[in-house]
């Protein structure tokens, strides 16, 4: 990961899924932490869990925090 924020979590859309960017790829649509995780263990990052991705610095939260799911 190249960026001093690689990961980047967008605002909820009107379903309650949130974009996530690896880099400069979209890996997917998440509906809570929990599916950050795997996007990211499907990127290549395995020591992640729940309480990583909730602290971590190299995520960027856009228009709300990790709390912040739902429409």
């Amino acid at each position: 990961m190249a960026t001093p924020q690689p990961v980047v979590i967008y605002p909820p859309g009107s379903d309650g899924g949130r974009r996530v960017r690896v880099d400069d790829r979209f890996v997917g649509l998440a509906y809570g932490v929990i599916d950050v995780v795997e996007f990211l263990r499907r990127a290549g990052l395995d020591d992640v869990d729940d309480v990583w991705v909730e602290q971590s610095a190299l995520i960027e939260w856009r228009g709300v925090g990790p709390d912040g799911w739902g429409a």
